[in-house]
Protein backbone atom coordinates (compact mmCIF):
# COMPACT_ATOMS: atom_id res chain seq x y z
CA UNK A 1 0.00 0.00 0.00
CA UNK A 2 3.16 2.25 -0.07
CA UNK A 3 2.16 5.37 -2.35
CA UNK A 4 -1.53 5.03 -1.95
CA UNK A 5 -4.74 2.67 -2.42
CA UNK A 6 -4.34 -1.25 -2.99
CA UNK A 7 -6.57 -4.40 -3.06
CA UNK A 8 -5.51 -7.48 -0.71
CA UNK A 9 -3.24 -8.89 -3.83
CA UNK A 10 -1.35 -6.31 -4.16
CA UNK A 11 -0.23 -5.28 -0.34
CA UNK A 12 0.01 -9.34 -0.45
CA UNK A 13 2.48 -8.69 -2.92
CA UNK A 14 4.36 -5.92 -1.11
CA UNK A 15 4.84 -7.89 1.69
CA UNK A 16 5.65 -10.99 0.25
CA UNK A 17 8.99 -8.98 -1.20
CA UNK A 18 10.16 -9.60 2.36
CA UNK A 19 8.78 -12.83 3.57
CA UNK A 20 5.82 -15.00 2.12
CA UNK A 21 2.62 -14.41 3.60
CA UNK A 22 -0.71 -15.76 3.10
CA UNK A 23 -3.18 -14.02 1.18
CA UNK A 24 -5.82 -14.85 3.72
CA UNK A 25 -3.61 -12.91 6.43
CA UNK A 26 -3.01 -9.69 4.76
CA UNK A 27 -7.07 -10.03 4.44
CA UNK A 28 -7.37 -10.53 8.50
CA UNK A 29 -4.68 -7.73 8.28
CA UNK A 30 -6.38 -4.91 6.45
CA UNK A 31 -10.12 -5.95 8.10
CA UNK A 32 -8.23 -5.04 11.45
CA UNK A 33 -6.55 -2.18 10.31
CA UNK A 34 -10.16 -1.01 8.95
CA UNK A 35 -11.69 -1.29 11.92
CA UNK A 36 -9.49 0.10 14.12
CA UNK A 37 -9.76 3.38 11.63
CA UNK A 38 -6.09 3.16 10.04
CA UNK A 39 -7.06 2.55 6.96
CA UNK A 40 -10.39 2.98 4.57
CA UNK A 41 -12.08 0.70 2.13
CA UNK A 42 -14.02 1.05 -0.65
CA UNK A 43 -15.61 -1.84 -3.52
CA UNK A 44 -13.86 -2.31 -6.35
CA UNK A 45 -15.99 -4.80 -7.91
CA UNK A 46 -16.59 -8.23 -5.80
CA UNK A 47 -13.26 -6.88 -3.48
CA UNK A 48 -12.14 -3.88 -1.47
CA UNK A 49 -9.79 -1.66 -2.12
CA UNK A 50 -7.85 0.00 0.90
CA UNK A 51 -6.06 2.98 1.48
CA UNK A 52 -4.24 4.89 4.67
CA UNK A 53 -6.32 7.24 6.17
CA UNK A 54 -3.32 9.10 7.24
CA UNK A 55 0.47 9.33 5.81
CA UNK A 56 3.41 7.95 7.67
CA UNK A 57 4.40 11.77 8.28
CA UNK A 58 1.36 12.81 10.14
CA UNK A 59 1.41 9.50 12.15
CA UNK A 60 4.75 10.21 13.40
CA UNK A 61 4.15 13.50 13.81
CA UNK A 62 0.89 12.43 16.33
CA UNK A 63 3.14 10.15 18.20
CA UNK A 64 5.88 12.78 18.67
CA UNK A 65 2.98 15.03 19.79
CA UNK A 66 1.55 12.92 21.42
CA UNK A 67 4.63 11.62 23.67
CA UNK A 68 5.47 15.94 24.46
CA UNK A 69 1.64 16.32 26.02
CA UNK A 70 2.60 13.61 28.54
CA UNK A 71 5.32 15.35 30.01
CA UNK A 72 5.33 17.51 33.25
CA UNK A 73 7.77 19.56 31.69
CA UNK A 74 7.14 20.44 27.36
CA UNK A 75 10.32 22.47 27.34
CA UNK A 76 12.34 20.44 29.06
CA UNK A 77 11.65 17.57 27.19
CA UNK A 78 11.85 19.66 24.10
CA UNK A 79 15.60 20.50 25.11
CA UNK A 80 16.36 17.06 25.50
CA UNK A 81 14.62 15.74 22.26
CA UNK A 82 16.76 18.36 20.40
CA UNK A 83 20.02 17.42 22.34
CA UNK A 84 19.46 13.83 20.90
CA UNK A 85 19.38 15.25 17.19
CA UNK A 86 22.25 14.71 14.98
CA UNK A 87 23.48 18.22 12.92
CA UNK A 88 21.33 16.61 9.92
CA UNK A 89 18.37 16.11 11.61
CA UNK A 90 18.78 20.10 13.15
CA UNK A 91 18.96 21.58 9.65
CA UNK A 92 15.94 19.77 8.64
CA UNK A 93 14.13 20.90 12.11
CA UNK A 94 15.15 24.67 11.48
CA UNK A 95 13.71 24.33 7.83
CA UNK A 96 10.60 22.99 8.71
CA UNK A 97 10.35 25.58 11.29
CA UNK A 98 10.90 28.44 9.03
CA UNK A 99 7.71 26.68 6.40
CA UNK A 100 5.87 26.26 9.72
CA UNK A 101 6.41 30.08 10.21
CA UNK A 102 5.60 30.96 7.24
CA UNK A 103 2.21 29.60 7.69
CA UNK A 104 1.27 30.67 11.45
CA UNK A 105 2.95 34.08 10.78
CA UNK A 106 -0.12 35.84 10.19
CA UNK A 107 -2.44 34.07 12.93
CA UNK A 108 0.53 33.25 15.71
CA UNK A 109 -0.08 35.04 18.44
CA UNK A 110 1.18 38.88 18.90
CA UNK A 111 4.58 38.69 20.36
CA UNK A 112 5.63 36.00 17.46
CA UNK A 113 4.49 38.52 14.66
Amino acid sequence: MRGGAAGAPPAGADLRSEREIAYTTVMTVLDKLYRKGWVRRERAGRAYRYEPVSSREAYTAALMNDAWATSDNPAAALVHFFGMMSPEQREWLRDALRVAGADTEETGPPAAR
